[in-house]
């Protein structure tokens, strides 16, 4: 069994909750500085650099194989099994030739590698879960996985949202607030159902 299976609805909602909160509640807070903060996200080459390692080397440590380490994360591809050895040597390739030569929206392309990881271990979660409310869990996910397609595809639709977002401070606090609205939800439905 994967260690994606394992986790528990409620954790896994504990942690999306309280990110969901804790990341809106600043943007509410302190929205002047979130909003600058985010007109300067997509072609922040440091936060690129963090973003894509990250990503990469998550998605390195679930394709990595056995034969050569022996990591907690590894999947079993099926019929793609044989690919793992290339893929072991490709990755780390690829995310030197991405970070050094792939300047442009690093951070954004970075963001939708994480945001495509970071949606199997939620949507394992929410897996054949009878628990009311579950849902909100795997539309979170579906969206991410979206989401970090496009960030990933066509970074500049994500600098596009951003302005678009940031255009009226009303308009940022009301999304602010409807990203806090959702990170309650699935807090709630983690503490009392799941």
């Amino acid at each position: 069994m994967h260690p994606y299976e394992e986790i528990p609805l409620n954790t896994a909602g504990y942690i999306l909750g309280v990110w969901l909160i804790l990341v809106h509640v600043w943007m509410l807070t302190k929205s002047d500085n979130a909003m600058a903060f985010l007109k300067r996200l997509p072609r922040n080459y440091p936060f690129g650099i963090a973003f894509m390692a990250a990503g990469m080397f998550w998605f390195w440590l679930l394709i990595i194989p056995e034969r050569v380490f022996k990591s907690p994360l590894a999947m079993d591809l099926g019929e793609f099994n044989a690919a793992k050895t290339a893929l072991f040597i490709l990755v780390p390739i690829v995310t030197y030739i991405m970070i050094d030569r792939v300047r442009e929206f690093l951070a954004v392309r970075g963001l939708g590698v994480i945001a495509l990881m970071a949606a199997a271990p939620l949507l394992a979660a929410a897996w054949m879960e009878p628990a009311p409310g579950k849902l909100l869990i795997p539309i979170f996910s579906y969206g991410l996985l979206t989401a970090g397609l496009f960030w990933v595809g066509m970074p500049y639709l994500f600098r596009d949202a951003i302005t678009w977002a940031i255009a009226k401070k009303s308009r940022f606090q009301a999304l602010a607030f409807a990203g806090l609205t959702y990170g309650i939800a699935v807090l709630a439905c983690a503490l009392v159902w799941w």
